[in-house]
């Protein structure tokens, strides 16, 4: 056999060789990872549904219930991130949209490096102790560039906002400053951090995790396909 012989063969081996590896690695039992993309994207993962008990509690609070709705969409939020603000409108708009035919819970998610974020949800929480959930909640985002990011506690002007909303003001201070209310709000930080939430918002649609920052469109693409499902 000559050496150019010898050589091409060994070259071939070397090719049938990697080739079995190849297909070693990419057999039974091995994942290759692809981009995650919108639902019904061709090539697209579907992640696991998130549990439904830590999803929504009993306590939980909801902007909209629909009794034997068949879609659910919880928000872990936190109301001085500006990317929740930001989010704020596409979440009324599907409110508007889908009114009478979703539930839409939310959950407090307040982050450690927001000095106020934990007293804004308490006091949404005592707002809602109230039955003034909504208009709290709503009070928060239209304001948040008055009182977000400080380092200064801005108690006194939740209290004021409770004041607005003709709300009973001795109740609500109470109610805020409570360790009970402390512990509410930090119990949903539990359940976000067990169903692995590291930041805000974080949404779920049917225990699906939306992609970051969903637009109208992605959003109710994928309520439709729940309604439709």
């Amino acid at each position: 056999m000559s050496k150019n012989l010898g050589i091409t063969l060994g070259l071939i081996m070397v090719a049938v060789i990697g080739l079995g590896l190849l297909v070693t690695l990419n057999g039974p039992g091995t994942t290759t990872p692809t981009a995650r993309g919108n639902p019904g994207d061709p090539g697209s993962t579907t992640p696991p549904t998130a549990p439904a008990e830590l999803l929504v509690r009993e306590d939980s609070r909801h902007l909209d219930r629909v009794e034997e709705a068949p879609v659910t969409v919880v928000e872990f939020l936190d109301f001085e991130c500006e990317a929740c603000r930001a989010q704020f409108p596409v979440m009324e708009r599907i409110r508007e949209d889908y009114e009478g035919r979703i539930n839409m819970v939310v959950r407090y998610f307040p982050m450690p490096g927001h000095t106020n974020a934990e007293p804004a949800a308490a006091a949404v929480e005592a707002a809602a102790r109230q039955g003034a959930l909504e208009e709290m909640y709503t009070r928060m985002y239209e304001t948040q560039a008055e009182w977000g990011e400080s380092q200064e506690s801005k108690a006194e002007v939740f209290v004021g906002f409770a004041e607005e909303l003709g709300l009973d003001v001795d109740e609500f201070v109470e109610t805020m400053e409570s360790p009970e209310t402390l512990e509410r709000v930090r119990s949903d930080v539990q359940d976000g951090l067990a169903l692995g939430v590291r930041g805000t918002p974080t949404i779920f649609v049917n225990g699906r995790p939306t992609p970051s920052m969903p637009s109208h469109e992605v959003l109710s693409a994928m309520i439709d396909a729940e309604l439709e499902g």
